[in-house]
């Protein structure tokens, strides 16, 4: 029977390591035998980490402020916060001097707007018309002035000239350019006119020759009482006619079609 008894361990080094030996004395019949039983090795730099570890030293911190260095003031977020209200202030401010910057324009242009409202349309009508009829006489190379007024509801032009060119025989270059004269109209206004337009005097003769014609029918009508036919004429021709023949106190209406329209009186 053997008797066993534990001997304190021992640390062997062995290269870069540590063995830890633990060994027992036991007894084989009468002859006493150590035996090792157990043997733990370590790397001897984990073995003595926390023994080499130097502890750390407590270190002063000191701030170290040069005399002429910038001092920097950092603001904290409660410190901030009156900055941003100023910012919010002032970008509230800038958006009504922008709006107010706008309105300023915006109550010319409607003060513009309501000085272009005051124009009478005949008289812009007259604007329209003398500004084409003038580049027509720059293009043509022809002499005249051009006169605008407004008479009986009407937008009336008259170019003033020598020349019988734009008048025509029986006024019909005449009729064709005041037919042009009112699209030149109806383009730029929007509105269809009845303007009148008058070249070297040509209406007003007429005009006074039409008189004539309308006394002498409305006189013969009145003596015979039988119906009075007129030549054909245009609508300015015809509506001459009618206001005297109603002046007169009898009736008057058109027959027949363009250009062949005329008027006819009776008692």
């Amino acid at each position: 029977m053997s008797e066993e008894s534990a001997q304190p361990q021992a640390d062997v080094q062995v290269d870069d390591a540590v063995a830890e030996v633990t060994i027992e004395s036991t007894q084989v019949g009468e002859e006493p035998v150590e035996v090792v039983s157990e043997v733990v090795v370590e790397p001897a730099d984990e073995a003595d980490a926390d023994a080499q570890a130097p502890a750390p030293e407590e270190v002063d911190v000191v701030e170290v402020v040069e005399e002429d260095a910038p001092v920097v003031v950092v603001e904290t977020a409660e410190a901030a916060e009156p900055a941003g209200d100023v910012a919010g202030e002032a970008e509230d401010s800038g958006t009504d001097d922008t709006e107010g910057a706008q309105a300023a324009p915006k109550d010319a242009e409607e003060s513009e707007e309501g000085e272009e409202g005051d124009v009478d349309p005949l008289d812009e009508e007259g604007d329209i018309a003398a500004d084409y009829l003038e580049e027509l006489l720059d293009i043509a190379d022809l002499d005249g002035d051009i006169d605008t007024y407004v008479e009986a509801g009407r937008a009336h032009v008259s170019i003033v000239t020598d020349s019988q060119t734009l008048v025509g025989k029986d006024g019909k270059v005449l009729e064709a350019l005041q037919e042009l004269s009112r699209l030149a109209v109806m383009t730029e206004a929007g509105h269809r006119s009845r303007l009148m337009l008058d070249i070297a005097g040509y209406r007003e003769v007429r005009r006074k020759e039409l008189l004539i014609l309308a006394t002498e029918a409305i006189a013969s009508v009145k003596e015979s009482g039988e119906p009075e036919h007129l030549a054909p004429m245009n609508p300015f021709e015809r509506k001459i006619i009618h206001d005297a023949v109603a002046a007169a106190g009898l009736s008057s209406e058109s027959e027949g079609v363009e250009p062949r329209r005329h008027v006819v009186i009776s008692a």
